[in-house]
């Protein structure tokens, strides 16, 4: 019961946020590093984008499972299976790390698939940063 209310609530959060267009990331001073590709900003402008607009931050904590497993397990998981989170995030791959918490997941795919490929890169790169 605990979690289906857990469940609701999060689907109740992701459905009444303000829809904005607005680019992802800090587009002034983020992209132009990332245009030098730096690997230091391309992690940068992945936790700005996980942490913001992404709003992966709400499910997703470095070393712990909340809603959805550790940054840390999904990285080490798909390093593990040479998987490719991006694949996934644009809802090309089925999930390998936690597949009970897929449908909880998809509210979030509409977010993803608006990203460019080189935000999803980056919010990669940022989550594989946890795993040495």
């Amino acid at each position: 019961m605990k979690n289906l209310f857990i469940l609701l609530f999060c689907a109740f959060l992701f459905s009444c946020q303000d829809k904005k267009n607005e680019p992802f990331g800090n587009e002034t001073t983020v992209s132009t590093e990332v245009a030098e590709n730096s690997a230091e900003a391309k992690i940068k402008l992945g936790e700005e984008l996980f942490n913001g607009v992404g709003l992966c931050y709400t499910c997703h904590k470095p070393d712990q499972k909340v809603i959805g497993p550790s940054i840390k397990e999904i990285a080490t998981t798909y390093k593990e299976q040479n998987a490719d989170i991006v694949d996934f995030l644009r809802e090309n791959a089925e999930p390998i790390v936690d597949p009970s918490q897929y449908e909880v997941m998809k509210t979030n795919f509409a977010i993803t698939k608006s990203m460019k490929d080189h935000e999803l890169e980056a919010i990669e790169l940022y989550m594989k940063s946890f795993v040495k």
